[in-house]
Formats: C-alpha cells, structure tokens, sequence
C-alpha cells in the first residue's frame, strides 16, 4: 500500500509469517485504542458508523467510475444489478448517515482535513509516479 511513496517506507514493512503490514496495524490499533479509552462509547460508535458509511460511499463510488472509465478491466467477480448496485449503495449510506448527529459530521470533517493535510502534505515531496 505505501510502494507509491504516500507513506513512509517503515509503514510498508511487510511481516514474514502473516504477509500484511504490521508496523502500520500495531500502530494504528494502538492509536485506535487509546481513543477508545478516552472518548465516550457513544461518540466511538458514531465516529466509527460515519467512518465506514463513508468508507462505503467512497467504495459504491469508485465502482461506479470505474464501470464507466473502464468497461473492459478484467474483474474478479460481477455485482448483481449493474450500475444500480453501487448508485443504491451510495443513497443508503448517506441516508443513514444523515441520521448522524450533527457534531459527529463536524468531527468527521475535521478528522478529513487532518488526514487530506497530512496524506498530501507529506505526499507532495515523496510520492513516486508508477512508469
């Protein structure tokens, strides 16, 4: 995940017996632990519920784009439905998420723009460019 240069290459390392990136798992568990520990159980399951709606949005999305930018991609497996699939996946998970109180989306937005600030800013000076 980090071999286009978005991440320090420490975060890349690859564990021998398992094959995923552990250095980047025990830190982020640990991260994801202590603000479990801290934050109140109810701000924890809003913020992890917008997360992976979000999450889903953005994944519905990319579905959608890339059945249009790249019709003959060889693809693993075929959804049902065609492009109504992920176009349905999008309106039910902003729906629930509109359901959100409205601090969480505030928090949301805030932990974007720490994120696109860090990820870009970062990446600006250290992303390659595959040839």
């Amino acid at each position: 995940m980090s071999k286009d240069g978005l991440l320090p290459p420490v975060l890349s390392k690859i564990h021998a017996k398992f094959r995923t990136p552990y250095i980047i798992t025990i830190i982020a568990g640990c991260v994801t632990a202590v603000m479990a520990a801290l934050l109140p159980i109810g701000v924890v399951g809003e913020l992890v519920s917008i997360g992976t709606l979000l999450a889903f949005v953005i994944v519905c999305a990319g579905v959608l784009i890339l059945r249009y930018t790249d019709p003959e991609a060889k693809r693993a497996f075929r959804a049902p439905g065609g492009s109504s699939t992920p176009i349905l996946g999008i309106i039910t998970c902003l729906y629930l998420m509109s359901g959100l109180p409205r601090d969480t989306w505030m928090r949301l937005f805030a932990w974007l723009i720490i994120g696109l600030v860090v990820y870009f800013g970062y990446g600006i000076k250290k992303a390659r460019k595959e040839k």
